[in-house]
């Protein structure tokens, strides 16, 4: 049975994590653009490090919070990021699935999990 006290839903509040670092990302480098000579030819290259960022800090967060299995906490809030995003791609533009998308879930998992596993180690001191 579970303990009241384990239900702090760790993938969700890594998700909720994630999804702001990327709004600010968004935000930020909207305003690069706007802003500075920066050029639109490099916004994959900014959107690949924002994301990055993101899920490191959701996965770390939901490891932190889950207090165990951080690779498991982290690996599934990369997961349900990526899948999120997806949805969006989906529905919003009419975006077909490959397999770069497998690459793109692959990137998710490993980078959130990997946040998670230091998430935990750090939890513990």
């Amino acid at each position: 049975m579970l303990k009241m006290d384990r239900l702090k839903l760790p993938m969700l509040a890594g998700f909720i994590y994630t999804f702001i670092i990327v709004f600010l990302g968004a935000i930020i480098t909207s305003f690069m653009l706007a802003f500075t000579d920066t050029r639109e030819s490099t916004l994959p290259s900014v959107v690949y490090i924002v994301n990055g960022l993101a899920l490191f800090v959701g996965g770390f967060v939901s490891g932190k919070r889950g207090g165990e299995k951080g690779w498991y906490y982290g690996g599934m809030t990369g997961i349900l990021y990526y899948l999120f995003i997806v949805l969006i791609s989906f529905l919003g533009f009419d975006a077909k699935l490959g397999l770069s998308h497998l690459y793109y879930l692959l990137f998710a998992f490993l980078i959130a999990a990997f946040g998670g596993i230091i998430g935990v180690n750090l939890s513990k001191k």
